[in-house]
C-alpha cells in the first residue's frame, strides 16, 4: 500500500483590512460592515461578543463568548476563511481534564487565544468561588487540555504574552471583587510551568485619566514591537447612566512588562455608533483579540459592542506606537 503524502501546509490568507476613510485622522477607525456578529449568529445564543481570534493552518480560528438563551456564557469554537464571516458551533467546547478536577466550572467568558511555541492557550474568566482566570491548552482545536486556575477569585480579563520572558510564561490580570468592581489596576505574574503563579508586579492603574477612571483591564495579547509590548485595553468611567467602556493603547518593556513606557491620555476609541451604545449594555467598547500583518504593520482589532455584537476596527502599528511614545511614563 503506498504512503501517503504529508498533508501540504496552507498559507495563511491576508487579515481583513478596510483603508481610514477619506479625511479621517483617527488613529483607529472602523469596519464599515460592522457588527460581523450579532446576537443570534448561533440558535443557543441571545448575543455573542468579546471573542478572540487567531490565525491557524490557512484559515482562522476563533473562541467566542456566547451568552445562553438561558443568561449563561459559554466559549463556542468558530472557523472562517477570511476572518469575517464565520462558521459556529452550536456546542460549547470540552475541555478534558488535567489534573486535579475538582476547580472546574460551568460558565466562561471573555476568552483570549495566544500562541506560545506548538502551543495556543485558551485563557477565560471562569467560576471558582467567583470569578478567576481559567486556562487551557491546545494544538489542533479539536482537543482542549483544561489546566490548573491562574490565580485565587476574584480575578478577570488574564491575557498571556506570545513568548516567555526570562524563561517564563507571562501573564497579565485584574483582580477584582465579585462584581464590576472597586478594584482597577492591572497586574504582571510569572510562572515556570502554567501552574505556579508569582513575582507578581504592579503595571498600571486606573482612575488618573477621566476617561478611565472606573477600571481598566488587558484587552488583546500585547504585541511584540522594538518599542515595547503593544497592549489594546478597556478602560471605564462613569456617568449619570452608568458605566462607558472605551479603548486604550499603552507600550509595556519588553524584558520587564511592569514597566510601562508610555500610555496614550485619552481614548483611541470610544462608543459612538448604535452597535457600540445600544445593546444588553449600552456603551461598551471591549477589544479582546488582533490580528497584526509584522510585514506592513497593519492591525485588525475584534471588540465586543454593547455586550451584544462582535465589531471589527483597524490601525497602523507604527502610527499606534509613535502616538504612545508622545505619552512617556515617568519612572
Amino acid at each position: 500500500m503506498a504512503k501517503s503524502s504529508p498533508r501540504k501546509k496552507r498559507t495563511q490568507p491576508e487579515i481583513p483590512w478596510s483603508p481610514r476613510p477619506e479625511g479621517s485622522k483617527d488613529i483607529v477607525w472602523r469596519y464599515p460592515n460592522n457588527p460581523i456578529l450579532g446576537r443570534r449568529a448561533i440558535p443557543c445564543a441571545q448575543a455573542i461578543y468579546n471573542s478572540a481570534v487567531i490565525p491557524f493552518d490557512g484559515r482562522y480560528v476563533g473562541v467566542f463568548r456566547a451568552d445562553h438563551l438561558n443568561g449563561m456564557p459559554n466559549l463556542h469554537l468558530g472557523w472562517s476563511d477570511d476572518a469575517l464571516t464565520w462558521k459556529i458551533s452550536n456546542d460549547p467546547i470540552t475541555f478534558a481534564p488535567g489534573g486535579d478536577t475538582s476547580h472546574r466550572s460551568g460558565y466562561g467568558y471573555d476568552p483570549r487565544v495566544c500562541r506560545i511555541g506548538a502551543d495556543y492557550f485558551i485563557t477565560w474568566c471562569a467560576e471558582y468561588h467567583g470569578p478567576t482566570i481559567g486556562v487551557a491548552r491546545t494544538r489542533d482545536f479539536k482537543k482542549f487540555e483544561r489546566l490548573e486556575n491562574a490565580f485565587l477569585p476574584n480575578n478577570r480579563n488574564g491575557v498571556l504574552f506570545p513568548r516567555r520572558i526570562g524563561g517564563k510564561y507571562a501573564m497579565l490580570s485584574r483582580p477584582s471583587d465579585g462584581g464590576h468592581t472597586p478594584f482597577g489596576d492591572i497586574f504582571y505574574s510569572e510562572s515556570p510551568d502554567l501552574c505556579h503563579w508569582g513575582r507578581h508586579r504592579h503595571v498600571m492603574s486606573s482612575g488618573s485619566l477621566w476617561w478611565e477612571g472606573v477600571k481598566i483591564g488587558s484587552g488583546a495579547v500585547p504585541i511584540e514591537t522594538e518599542a515595547g509590548w503593544l497592549l489594546l485595553y478597556h478602560g471605564v468611567r462613569s456617568s449619570c447612566n452608568g458605566f462607558v467602556y472605551s479603548m486604550g493603547a499603552a507600550l509595556l518593556d519588553l524584558e520587564e512588562p511592569w514597566i510601562v513606557r508610555g500610555r496614550i491620555t485619552g481614548p483611541i476609541l470610544m462608543p459612538e455608533l448604535d452597535y457600540e451604545t445600544t445593546g444588553s449594555v449600552p456603551n461598551v467598547v471591549f477589544p479582546c483579540a488582533t490580528l497584526h500583518d509584522e510585514k506592513d504593520g497593519r492591525i485588525a482589532i475584534y471588540y465586543g459592542a454593547a455586550d451584544t455584537h462582535v465589531a471589527l476596527a483597524f490601525a497602523w502599528r507604527d502610527e499606534l506606537v509613535a502616538e504612545i511614545l508622545k505619552y512617556p511614563v515617568k519612572k
